[in-house]
């Protein structure tokens, strides 16, 4: 029989290279954990360097879950993350262990946590016929349809936002239904649980050495060789793994419109940028139950640890 307990979770989050997978790994050890990965890009199976999943070493310490689970061809969505990441936090607490989400993708952990808009799928043939509208009568008068369809999301909108508005048209084609009546529809969250956040945030001068030092070390260490398996693939770069921080910087490399130096240099600017990004998101989007704004070290584990007991406790 499945247990009707609600889980409780620990969570930690933050920009790339804080140092969260040293952290959660030591929580698992600590607690008897299952570390489930929250991190969009480490789900690749085919970019385990350039992504900086965790080692078969690592992995071997303790039980992982979500990491490598997408082919390179595959580009996997929040909804469908926050389902199986849901599923996983269920068996690891009917099984009697911890669960411990650790990553950086901030939609993934509202999806997860608050839920996401139940969007519906729609047909290529929509995205088809208003992409041959709008090629026929220009933005402007597909703005004017738009606002006759759907004025809520029209207002929104310039129109320039072509997506957005061939996104909108789409769906109350394809429905009936406006995407702002759809966007109104109360999310709800794939599991009921209880959640203890943890955020690494360290300071910005330190986290942004260590992103560089990390790609370095990402190129040394076998990235070059993965982007060259992903490009022997004939893979198109522009979805799926082909979007992971340094894969095009590296790929340029190899078609010669660039030295390694110059590729290098591109991809570590590519990561300080996004990792202020995440910085913005986590400070403005996230509930931090234990905030962390030093640089994470092993000193800090027992505090991190009491607060977790006192968490698990209540």
């Amino acid at each position: 029989m499945a247990s009707t307990k609600t889980p409780k979770v620990i969570v930690v989050a933050g920009p790339t290279a804080a140092g969260k997978s040293a952290l959660a790994l030591a929580i698992a050890e600590e607690f008897a954990g299952v570390i489930i990965n929250a991190d969009s890009q480490q789900r690749f199976a085919d970019l385990r360097v350039l992504t900086a999943r965790p080692s078969p070493g690592e992995e071997a310490r303790a039980p992982h879950r979500l990491f490598g689970d997408l082919s390179a061809d595959q580009s996997g969505s929040a909804a469908e993350w926050a389902s199986k990441a849901a599923d996983e936090i269920r068996k690891a607490t009917e099984a009697g262990k911890l669960p411990i989400l650790c990553g950086g993708t901030g939609l993934y952990f509202r999806a997860l946590m608050e839920g996401l808009s139940d969007m519906p799928a729609v047909p290529s043939e929509f995205r088809d016929k208003a992409q041959a509208m709008i090629a026929s009568i220009g933005n402007a008068e597909f703005h004017s349809r738009l606002s006759e369809r759907d004025p809520a999301i029209a207002a929104r909108l310039a129109p320039g936002d072509t997506q957005r508005m061939l996104r909108a048209w789409e769906v109350v084609e394809a429905t009936g239904r406006p995407l702002s009546a759809w966007q109104q529809d109360p999310p709800i969250p794939p599991l009921a649980a209880g959640y203890f956040n943890i955020l690494v945030l360290p300071p910005r001068e330190e986290l942004y050495g260590a992103c560089d030092a990390r790609f370095q070390a990402m190129v040394a260490g076998g990235g070059l060789a993965e982007v060259k398996a992903l490009l022997e693939r004939s893979l198109d770069l522009k979805v799926g793994a082909g979007k992971a921080l340094g894969v095009a910087d590296l790929a340029a490399h190899m078609a010669g419109e660039c030295t390694l130096e110059e590729a290098v240099t591109l991809a570590q600017t590519a990561t300080r940028q996004y990792a202020k990004r995440q910085m913005t998101w986590f400070r403005n989007q996230f509930r931090a139950d234990l905030p962390l704004s030093k640089k994470l070290s092993a000193s800090l584990f027992p505090e991190i640890f009491a607060n977790i007991r006192r968490f698990l406790l209540t």
